[in-house]
């Protein structure tokens, strides 16, 4: 049996659609696999909290996922160390950064290259950190992966490692909803919309530049505020850097800010709105449409490459960058019921062609094909 040394110095419960990957795809992997034994190497948050969902031994690094420079230092130096002192035979690095250099081979997972992609999103002095610190793990890497075809094509154009190299494992939406309706993950079985309030729209995710809220408020804020929907914004930490957008544009009445939500709050949120609206302008893949057409919430998302992998003909595209569109898009979505029932159906059928089975079961044969003898290196430049 081989030894795999999970890296999870960054999972605090508070890093969003990095950590559900990590939960999801550790959770569908068995604890009693004959060929590989998992150890999970955990911030010091995770450790405290625990993690039930992971199918072997957590170790407590003593290294805090929230302090960027202690983690920084984990993933360059102590996560090589401690593969060796644990008798790893393997080490994945599933959120974009691994060891500066390493005896035991690595598999890495780079979900998205924005700041090579679109270092203007990124602060400075961090978009040039962010930069060195995947090209070493890239390096360093046996294996990557990655979860859309998208950010495959970055990686192969910003850190020159073959394409053959790069395993493409996209993610999939949690299923509450659908299990609940007696719906299976994969069964392709469509469940009835679920009922929901009338002109509430929720959007979802970090307050970074390119997830485009600013531009989404001000497309609320053109539409006339006798037909104005509900808007609830979730994923901030801390002050909202929207609140003072919100009082400018005279939203305070229409616009809910949330702070970080746990998941049964975001379940009750996708279940409860009467759409999605998602105008980023990049991303790795998109996690929050699919989730939301797992619950049958119809999507209203950016005209981006990326969300067509995800969206496919389910969703209601729009320029990013154009609050014009995104508003006559959510006007056209709220004012026509039997649009949104054609969307919600379809977002479902859509959904059930991802699942976190598929996806583990292809990270687990990517972490035994890199153990093989001729795995050889990534090339990177």
């Amino acid at each position: 049996m081989r030894r795999v040394l999970v890296d999870l110095l960054f999972f605090t419960g508070t890093k969003g659609g990095m950590e559900s990957y990590v939960r999801e795809v550790y959770s569908r992997l068995e604890p009693a696999d004959p060929e590989l034994e998992y150890v999970a190497f955990a911030s010091r948050e995770l450790a405290a909290r625990g993690a039930p969902w992971f199918p072997g031994r957590v170790i407590d690094s003593g290294l805090s996922g929230e302090d960027r420079i202690a983690w920084a230092r984990g993933e360059l130096f102590t996560i090589a160390r401690a593969a060796r002192r644990h008798g790893a035979d393997l080490v994945h690095c599933p959120a974009n950064f691994g060891p500066l250099r390493s005896r035991v081979p690595v598999v890495l997972t780079i979900h998205d290259l924005l700041a090579f992609r679109h270092p203007e999103y990124v602060p400075g002095a961090y978009s040039r950190v962010l930069r060195t610190m995947i090209r070493i793990a890239a390096r360093a890497a046996r294996r990557i992966l990655t979860v859309s075809r998208a950010s495959r094509d970055d990686i192969v154009e910003f850190l020159g490692v073959p394409a053959h190299r790069v395993v493409v494992t996209p993610l999939a939406g949690s299923t509450p909803a659908r299990a609940a309706s007696g719906v299976e993950a994969a069964s392709g079985v469509e469940a009835a919309p679920t009922p929901r309030r009338d002109a509430q729209l929720l959007a979802v995710g970090n307050r970074m530049p390119h997830k485009g809220f600013e531009t989404l408020l001000d497309a609320l804020a053109r539409i006339d505020p006798s037909h104005r929907p509900t808007l609830v914004i979730t994923g901030s930490h801390g002050d909202d850097p929207l609140a003072p957008v919100v009082e400018r544009l005279g939203l305070g009445a229409h616009v809910d800010l949330r702070g970080w939500l746990g998941r049964d709050d975001l379940d009750r949120l996708y279940a409860e709105s009467t759409a999605l609206v998602f105008p980023t302008r990049f991303e790795g893949f998109g996690l929050p449409p699919l989730e939301a057409m797992s619950r049958g919430c119809p999507v209203i998302v950016s005209d981006i490459p990326v969300m067509h992998e995800v969206a496919g003909d389910a969703a209601v595209y729009v320029d990013p960058d154009d609050p014009a569109a995104i508003a006559r898009a959510m006007r056209s979505v709220l004012d026509s019921p039997a649009e949104r029932e054609r969307m919600s159906r379809a977002g479902l059928a859509r959904a059930a062609e991802f699942s976190w089975h598929t996806t583990a079961a292809a990270t687990r044969a990517a972490l035994l094909d890199a153990l093989t003898p001729d795995a050889g290196s990534v090339s990177g430049r």
